[in-house]
């Protein structure tokens, strides 16, 4: 149960940092549900949100929510980028574990320069 209201509050932040934006500057750079910014890389990626409800199992690559969006240190092309399967620590002790949200969104390429 507090996986899915995790799930649906990243949901609606995720939601309100697309359309809030989208609202005041006009319309979204591109078709997409989600930007995510790679640090490492100084890239936006575009991205859908494809199955929220994956097993704590495999690699996932941590998903931060900053106050200037989403953001991730790998992407596309980088050795350490798990291809889209992301979790998000919402209990704050930097591990996977109850309470979080694991969940797949692939990048869209290319990547590009200004959200």
């Amino acid at each position: 149960m507090l996986r899915k209201v995790s799930l649906m509050l990243l949901v609606f932040v995720v939601s309100l940092m697309v359309a809030v934006p989208a609202l005041a500057d006009g319309p979204i750079h591109r078709n997409a549900d989600v930007t995510i910014y790679v640090t490492g890389q100084d890239l936006y990626y575009d991205s859908v949100v494809i199955s929220n409800n994956l097993p704590p199992v495999g690699p996932f690559q941590k998903l931060e929510i900053t106050p200037d969006g989403l953001q991730t240190e790998f992407g596309p092309g980088d050795q350490e980028f798990v291809g889209g399967r992301w979790w998000i620590d919402f209990n704050g002790n930097n591990e996977i574990d109850e309470g979080d949200a694991l969940f797949s969104c692939p990048l869209l390429g290319p990547g590009y320069e200004m959200p």
